[in-house]
């Protein structure tokens, strides 16, 4: 009887092949951003100099007895904030200009997976988030004497987590702009009304109810959410934990519709 030989089966590629690969392009990343220092000023320096501006904002507005001053209500929620805004904004023009100079049609001629290259531009991302929060929490706190009624190492956790998602969300968006320009453009429409709605300004239950609706859906809302728990309470509650694992969730799944979307040219 005659033996059929059977074609070897190719070996299904394990999930961490590309780590080299992933790792490379987080260093790369790191060293262009090293070298440009307008984007290190605006990562490091300028919040830094918004906290100083909030500072001296409310420096002489009263406070009743028994509550937080003005300064500490509002900057704990910055914290959050400036995270997000910023590296929205650096994450989004950063790949960008990956897409328009061609390197990132080189980098895919490659064998690496499109979420590998993400995952490369998160951590790059991650270790500036995590540098940018850790001067602001500094600054706030030994400098300004920002009192809050929780742990700070939650206020910390969710300034990073917040940081995060502006990593992911401007990789995401950055699939749809073709010029640096039309990147910025998604600030007013994606960043202001969130900023506007998530009840930093106005309290969301004072808003109208298709606001509220609008707010619900928002990020930014549970990002903000998450700090006033914070501030407002010395043990983490449910609403705390449900807030941040919002902001986490949303985050990954920004990083997967990036790796989705993305394409090797702007055109």
């Amino acid at each position: 009887m005659t033996e059929v030989a059977l074609a070897p089966q190719p070996a299904r590629a394990p999930l961490l092949r590309h780590t080299g690969i992933t790792l490379a392009s987080a260093r790369r990343i790191l060293r262009q951003l090293a070298h440009d220092r307008r984007s290190i000023a605006m990562i490091i320096v300028v919040p830094v100099v918004l906290l100083v501006l909030l500072y001296y904002m409310f420096e002489s507005v009263p406070t009743p007895p028994g509550a937080p001053s003005m300064f500490d209500r509002v900057s704990v929620v910055m914290l959050g904030f400036f995270p997000f805004f910023i590296l929205f904004i650096i994450t989004s023009i950063t790949m960008l200009r990956e897409r328009t100079g061609g390197t990132l049609e080189r980098l895919l001629t490659t064998p690496l997976a499109k979420l590998d290259l993400l995952l490369g531009y998160a951590l790059a991302f991650a270790v500036l988030a995590l540098t940018q929060v850790t001067v602001m929490v500094a600054v706030a706190v030994w400098i300004f004497d920002l009192q809050v009624s929780g742990s700070l190492v939650w206020v910390y956790v969710i300034a990073l987590a917040d940081a995060l998602l502006g990593v992911a969300l401007g990789l995401l968006v950055s699939a749809f702009a073709r010029t640096e320009f039309q990147a910025v453009q998604f600030v007013p429409a994606l960043i202001v009304p969130q900023m506007l709605l998530c009840g930093l300004f106005v309290d969301r239950d004072a808003m109208a109810g298709w606001l509220q609706v609008i707010s619900d859906i928002m990020p930014m809302t549970y990002a903000v959410q998450a700090m006033q728990e914070v501030a407002a309470n010395s043990s983490p509650t449910t609403t705390m934990y449900v807030s941040l694992l919002v902001v986490v969730v949303v985050a990954i799944a920004c990083l997967l519709g990036g790796a989705l979307t993305l394409r090797r040219r702007s055109a």
